[in-house]
């Protein structure tokens, strides 16, 4: 009998890996376009490690993943918008955890815990048009108690959330995506991420997602005239002609305005962006090959954002094992399998943030959605042209 092919769990979200918890926090304020989101562990804490690919990267307590080091578990991960600021956020994640006693033991009285509390950030200051506004600690505190309050496997909203807030993806609105794969054996891979990119989503010359290539389903292209009225929307809102040429089989044109132009361009010079993702599984694994995981994900954003890993970027995949399911004694092939499957969930979460997020206008600019500018075979609203 032959085992069926891995597909999504049933929400198609971090939540499907049981005890995970997901919660996300908005900085208020008109002015604002920034948050944080929190991956609540279940009690005991989880398996953790992490890997930073990002020329740019913002993070706090990343040394502590590192499987040659003392900690052994985790109880939260925090990702956030408000760049090197926005890492404040993690102390209000720590306050909410050592206040319920949750943390590393480190006294002989229960409540003298130090929570480890891991997080990357990514750049949007600005982006709603107050530079300050940005997240602390009472907005980390705010996503972990929305975390805690979530049930035992919630639906985890997408899109324009949480650290997602103010984040974009080349010159298109970013945001928050998930994704789940549930392997043959009963393993449960999934994906969150927050995607600020500094490289594209789109490729230039078809308007399709990148993730979309490779999938099981081959991507409907846009009808040329819609990807045409998409370019022509973003060079109005950059002040750029549209690009001119012929785009053939070697690819776009180039040139800063060109790039502009385009849903698939992205200017270098000045920008700095981060995607951050965690991936976690309930399968029990050591420290190292959670590790392996974290790198294997990024295989998985590697196919969803092109060019990825830059300078001004601060790419970062932590992950998460929760250890319900043991592996079996030999653990090559089931091993192999949970690698492949983060990178999946990764790709497919890229994606379905591009899709969720909605676009914004206002003092800090204008990024349309993916959506807004390709219609409802592409991202479910009628396009803007």
């Amino acid at each position: 009998m032959t085992e069926e092919p891995p597909g999504p769990g049933p929400l198609d979200a971090l939540t499907d890996v049981a005890g995970i918890r997901v919660g996300h926090a908005r900085v208020p304020g008109a002015g604002a376009l920034s948050g944080t989101t929190v991956v609540l562990a279940p009690e005991g804490g989880a398996v953790a490690a992490v890997d930073v690919r990002g020329g740019g990267p913002g993070t706090r307590e990343t040394d502590a993943l590192d499987p040659r080091n003392l900690v052994q578990r985790i109880d939260a991960v925090v990702l956030t918008g408000g760049s090197a600021y926005g890492l404040d956020a993690a102390s209000g994640v720590m306050a909410w955890l050592e206040e319920r006693g949750r943390g590393v033991q480190v006294g002989p009285d229960p409540s003298q815990v130090v929570p480890v509390v891991p997080a990357a950030c990514l750049f949007d200051l600005g982006r709603g048009g107050d530079w300050r506004a940005r997240p602390d600690a009472s907005t980390g505190r705010a996503a972990v108690e929305a975390a805690a309050a979530s049930g035992p496997g919630a639906q985890v909203a997408q899109g324009t959330v949480g650290a997602g807030t103010g984040a974009v993806a080349g010159q298109l609105k970013g945001g928050v995506g998930t994704a789940s794969v549930r392997l043959a054996r009963g393993v449960t891979v999934a994906a969150l991420a927050v995607v600020n990119a500094a490289g594209s989503v789109v490729d230039p010359r078809t308007g399709v997602l990148y993730g979309e290539y490779g999938a099981a389903e081959p991507p409907t292209h846009p009808a040329p005239p819609v990807h045409e009225a998409a370019r022509r929307r973003l060079a109005e809102i950059r002040g750029a002609a549209p690009a001119g040429g012929a785009e053939g089989d070697d690819g776009p044109a180039t040139g800063n305005r060109a790039q502009e132009a385009r849903p698939g361009g992205h200017r270098g010079g000045g920008v700095f962006n981060t995607t951050i993702a965690v991936v976690a599984t309930d399968a029990a694994l050591s420290r190292a090959q959670a590790q392996k995981l974290a790198g294997t994900a990024h295989d998985g954003l590697a196919r969803a954002v092109r060019p990825v890993h830059l300078l001004t970027d601060g790419d970062t995949v932590f992950t998460l094992s929760t250890g319900l399911l043991p592996l079996p004694q030999e653990p090559t092939a089931a091993l192999n399998d949970i690698l492949a499957a983060g990178a999946d969930a990764l790709t497919r979460a890229v994606v379905k943030a591009a899709r969720a997020a909605r676009g914004v206008e206002g003092p800090g600019g204008a990024f349309p959605s993916y959506s807004e500018l390709y219609g409802p075979s592409h991202g479910g609203r009628e396009p803007l042209a």
